[in-house]
């Protein structure tokens, strides 16, 4: 791991893959090469130069909306205003292609995503956000 990912000041993109009980299921989305799209972004991480770091998840939660990706922007990134973008749908080649070159450019807050890719963006579960009343 560089340093600029342990610093928290200095902190990279990150894409959050979903890999639970819907998303990288050949059962539920055959056809997709769910082990291949999860390769192509590590090795973009690893090519990144630290600035890129992938990680997975069990579960999101929007499951009928397999595959999910949240891409979550660098600090400098936040700085400039970009929030976490959920991807939903993200089940071909185009799908990936299109995240990993945002990333290339700089992803939230610095590039502006393709236009393909933000008709793929959904809403994050508001349940995570939601702190729960008696």
């Amino acid at each position: 791991m560089t340093s600029a990912i342990r610093t928290f000041g200095n902190r990279p993109c990150a894409l959050t893959v979903c890999r639970g009980c819907c998303c990288g299921d050949a059962r539920k989305n055959p056809g997709t090469d769910h082990a291949g799209q999860l390769r192509r972004m590590r090795e973009a991480a690893a090519a990144s130069a630290g600035r890129l770091v992938v990680r997975t998840s069990d579960c999101l939660g929007p499951c009928g909306q397999a595959n999910v990706v949240v891409v979550q922007p660098s600090t400098e990134g936040r700085r400039r205003g970009g929030r976490a973008a959920w991807v939903g749908w993200a089940l071909d080649d185009d799908s990936t292609d299109e995240i990993l070159a945002w990333i290339a450019a700089g992803g939230p807050g610095i590039a502006k995503p393709p236009a393909t890719l933000e008709l793929q963006f959904i809403p994050a579960p508001v349940e995570s956000r939601t702190v729960k009343r008696r």
